[in-house]
């Protein structure tokens, strides 16, 4: 009996951490959205999430996904804070909502739309509760404030839960992150250069991509 193709959430899923990094992009325009993500790609980070607080992201999402073929680009909305946002940021083409804390309605509406879902959780409570709740990916927020260690002790008792630290991940800590468990690594400013996107200079975020993807790579071969 032949296998079942996987369902867009698995390929999601899968693609995010097989990837290993997903660059964030948040309060840029739609046209350069496009020009940044190209960038990503370019460097080998075709996982990237689009915030829900940047002006106009549905229009954005809308522009972003009608250029990338999902073979190209996985393009997904975060800052995602309840279910009327979920269901908006889908239909406008987001394959993955992040968000920066638990929401059982949010998680409800990713499941019923098919779509890999990340809430942002802290505790090994909110971990547990929002992993049964349907959660596929547990965004560890703020992982600044938390570290590498903390992913680690998380992990022990609860190797089940695929970890995604996101805040404060670095060129300089991406490696202890990964090494420690992370399923995935969330990326804001130290991937996705606002200075650099304002002078218009892709390719430092493609450099920047490229190095972090090295990075993910190196540490699991190890």
């Amino acid at each position: 009996m032949p296998s079942e193709e996987p369902t867009q959430a698995q390929s999601a899923y899968a693609r995010i951490t097989d990837n290993g990094v997903v660059g964030i992009v948040r309060g840029v325009d739609a046209d350069r959205t496009i020009e940044v993500v190209d960038a990503l790609v370019d460097g080998g980070v075709d996982t990237v999430e689009i915030t829900a607080d940047t002006a106009g992201v549905l229009d954005t999402l809308d522009a972003v996904t009608s250029t990338f073929d999902r073979s190209e680009a996985l393009v997904g909305a975060g800052t995602v804070l309840d279910s009327e946002t979920a269901r908006a940021v889908l239909l406008a083409g987001a394959s993955f909502v992040v968000t920066p804390s638990f929401d059982p309605g949010v998680v409800e509406t990713c499941n019923r739309y098919g779509a890999v879902v990340a809430p942002g959780v802290q505790t090994p409570t909110e971990a547990v509760r929002a992993y049964e709740a349907g959660a596929d990916l547990l965004k560890i927020f703020p992982a600044s404030s938390l570290g590498p260690d903390y992913v680690r002790s998380l992990g022990g008792p609860l190797p089940q839960l695929p970890l995604v630290p996101t805040g404060g991940v670095s060129l300089d800590n991406v490696e202890a992150y990964i090494d420690a468990g992370a399923a995935a690594v969330g990326v804001g400013s130290s991937l996705v250069d606002t200075e650099a996107i304002a002078a218009g200079e892709y390719d430092v975020l493609t450099e920047r991509a490229a190095q972090f993807r090295a990075a993910v790579d190196r540490t699991r071969s190890d």
